[in-house]
């Protein structure tokens, strides 16, 4: 086997700067181009000198290339180990047999000095750039080879194609509206302004230097003479923009089949999910587009608030406390509650396009703005690349691409008006992307639940018909929470033939929630895959230095403990324990020290905060931003100021009352100290008694500004 590629060491921005811009027309002429003529000149000058001053060197590819670790030494080392072994097999002696053991245990030894020696300067010389340094860690582990498989590009191209149509054949022949205009916005936008070159060389220096085939040229290497072609990319961008047109250069895609789970078998086509790789140049233009778009959807309020996903401010742990949140005053109240998870089947790869538009126009969207978002949606065109073969062109109807910048805002204005629908039936609800959560809270003497629950979830499924959207009901999960004396033990959902169990837990957003809101199942299943982390850094501890080790553990392990950490405020410490353990073992791996060493002064040492004690600063962070207004709306709800009966001196402190859990419990003042004229929240009131979860903001002794 050969490999050809180019040898980017031997290549010089300057040179190919200087190269491409003698290949390309004055930067007068190219503004007059149109955005077709002007993309293609472009990128073909781009690609013509990328190839002339760095063409594709071939080499032969080693089935087994030699360990870097060997030298002229070890060599001779090992030519006399395995002549002791041939003496021995030839006399079986036991005194051969005894050198032999004699030199393979030196030769091992000396191996493995000089493996940690390689590794640890390998690893001094990439502490600065994390991706090297996760390479060469993920090298250590040895990770097993793809396994051998018969699937071709076209087997995933033909099986992505039919699932689609599958689901689209599911639907009634339809006008593909939207419904009903709404009433005409004081405001809309007509056109996108064109940008400054110095906002077009933030865009593009800005963004993540990502790999894909259709660049003519690396990502990273067009960041770095992205100054000398400012001129060339700011006219492309900005014409674009004006002319409501998309390139369609900039419409291709080359989609990568993506392993839902690595424990599922990869030579099963359905275990994969296609995610687009598109080209830097076109992301950049949709990052221009998705500036401006997202400034008039926030300005005139056109955003669902209870969409979390992809918005400045929120996550998947804002979105989780809001559910949570709803969960425990419910709770705390004697109410029981049920937690719907809504599962849909490839939706962003069914967004119906006309439905999406007629959407569009009803936020204010027409003119040129309208007609660049049409120009991106059609005429699009994919290719599936498995390993060596790549599929031929297919056309791209309807959905929005996975894996784009503008995808993920345009599927959430799509399914915008899904949230009527839901509040109808007297549900609340909350989104992030296309995870869709219902919460219903109800008296446990309410014998119409499930028949409330069902009715609802059959409007839900009447809507996606609609909307060319499939909601796979045998993926949709339900939780119930019982409350006191409830007198119910299981809860079924029957819509469409189709029954909805309830269950024990339920995974949502990468936790998994349990119907008593102890978080129990979640926090095993986290130290479980902590512990298997850090199994696999003891493995190669003695090639790591200890600034490298602390890099990993700090990436791989306590990112885990972490993730979505506040809601497990309030829990009892019997419940943190199993996570204060695997951040005691992760200090004691990364100084290098046995079971039962003294934890303490290593915390200390690593400036790492106890479990505890980070699930605190987490819910202090958060408390901090909603006072100061950059936190989602539903999370500065939590938090308002303190109104004093009488005047006091404290008036004018900046205090916070925290939300009561039951209406019949007073605000309690939460104390607060002022920096720069900013409230921050010192300490928090007691804990409800009742609930037996702290939903007050913890106790510590100051928190330091973002």
């Amino acid at each position: 086997m050969v490999l050809r590629r180019p040898n980017l060491r031997s290549l010089s921005p300057a040179t190919l700067s200087s190269s491409i811009l003698s290949s390309l027309p004055s930067a007068q002429t190219f503004s007059n181009l149109s955005p077709d003529f002007a993309s293609s000149t472009l990128l073909s000058s781009l690609s013509a000198s990328f190839d002339f001053l760095c063409p594709l060197s071939s080499r032969p590819a080693r089935s087994s290339p030699p360990a870097p670790w060997l030298d002229d030494s070890l060599r001779a080392h090992r030519t006399g180990l395995r002549a002791a072994e041939r003496k021995w097999r030839k006399t079986r002696l036991p005194a051969d047999l005894a050198s032999f053991h004699s030199l393979l245990s030196t030769f091992s030894s000396s191996v493995s000095a000089a493996k940690a020696t390689f590794y640890h300067s390998k690893f001094q010389a990439s502490a600065s750039n994390p991706r090297k340094l996760f390479a060469t860690f993920s090298s250590l582990l040895n990770p097993p080879p793809l396994p051998p498989s018969s699937l071709t590009a076209d087997d995933f191209v033909n099986h992505f194609e039919k699932k689609v149509d599958d689901i689209r054949s599911s639907f009634a022949k339809s006008s593909d509206t939207a419904g009903p205009a709404h009433t005409a916005l004081p405001c809309a936008l007509t056109s996108f302004s064109p940008l400054s070159p110095d906002e077009i060389s933030r865009l593009v220096t800005a963004g993540r230097p990502t790999t894909c085939p259709l660049v003519p040229i690396p990502s990273s290497l067009l960041q770095t003479i992205s100054g000398d072609l400012l001129p060339y990319l700011t006219s492309l961008i900005n014409s674009s923009l004006t002319a409501g047109y998309v390139p369609s250069v900039f419409k291709r895609a080359r989609v990568a089949p993506l392993l839902k789970k690595p424990t599922l078998d990869p030579s099963d086509v359905n275990n994969y999910r296609p995610v687009s790789l598109l080209s830097f140049l076109s992301k950049t233009l949709e990052r221009a587009v998705l500036g401006q778009l997202s400034c008039y959807l926030s300005q005139n309020d056109l955003l669902d608030p209870n969409q979390s996903g992809f918005k400045t401010g929120h996550s998947t742990e804002t979105a989780l406390l809001c559910v949570t949140e709803a969960l425990r005053t419910a709770k705390a109240n004697s109410l029981s509650s049920a937690l719907i998870l809504l599962d849909l089947s490839a939706a962003f790869d069914t967004v119906n396009h006309q439905i999406l538009l007629s959407t569009l126009s009803e936020l204010g969207i027409s003119g040129a703005a309208h007609a660049w978002i049409a120009s991106y949606l059609t005429g699009r065109s994919y290719q599936v690349a498995w390993r060596e073969s790549v599929s031929a062109p297919r056309a791209l109807t309807t959905g929005v691409p996975q894996g784009s910048v503008l995808g993920p805002l345009l599927f959430s204005l799509y399914t915008k008006s899904l949230g009527s629908v839901i509040s109808s039936h007297g549900l609340s609800y909350h989104c992030y992307a296309d995870d869709t959560q219902l919460i219903f809270s109800f008296p446990p003497s309410d014998n119409q639940v499930a028949t409330r629950i069902s009715a609802c979830l059959a409007d839900i499924s009447v809507w996606m018909t609609d909307h060319h959207l499939k909601l796979n009901l045998g993926k949709t999960e339900l939780l119930f929470l019982p409350g006191k004396d409830c007198p119910f033990h299981d809860l079924a959902i029957t819509v469409d033939n189709s029954l909805v169990s309830s269950s024990q837990s339920a995974k949502n957003l990468g936790v998994i929630l349990d119907n008593t809101l102890s978080f129990s199942t979640n926090i095993k299943a986290v130290t479980r895959s902590c512990r298997f982390m850090l199994y696999n850094i003891r493995r190669v501890r003695p090639c790591l230095p200890q600034e490298a080790a602390q890099v990993l553990i700090q990436a791989l392990v306590i990112s885990r403990l972490d993730y979505c950490n506040s809601l497990l405020a309030g829990l009892p410490a019997c419940a943190i324990k199993p996570l204060q353990l695997i951040q005691n073992a992760a200090a004691r791996l990364v100084f290098n020290l046995p079971k039962f060493s003294h934890v303490t002064p290593l915390l200390r040492s690593l400036h790492w905060l106890p479990v505890e004690a980070r699930i605190h600063y987490k819910t202090m962070v958060l408390a901090y931003g909603a006072v100061r207004g950059t936190a989602p709306p539903y999370l500065q709800a939590l938090i308002r100021p303190y109104t004093q009966t009488r005047a006091l001196r404290s008036s004018t402190s900046g205090l916070l009352a925290s939300l009561p859990l039951r209406k019949q419990f007073p605000l309690s003042p939460v104390k607060t100290v002022r920096r720069s004229g900013t409230p921050m929240v010192e300490q928090a009131p007691s804990r409800c008694q009742d609930s037996g979860v702290n939903h007050h903001l913890p106790e510590t002794p100051e928190t330091p500004p973002l």
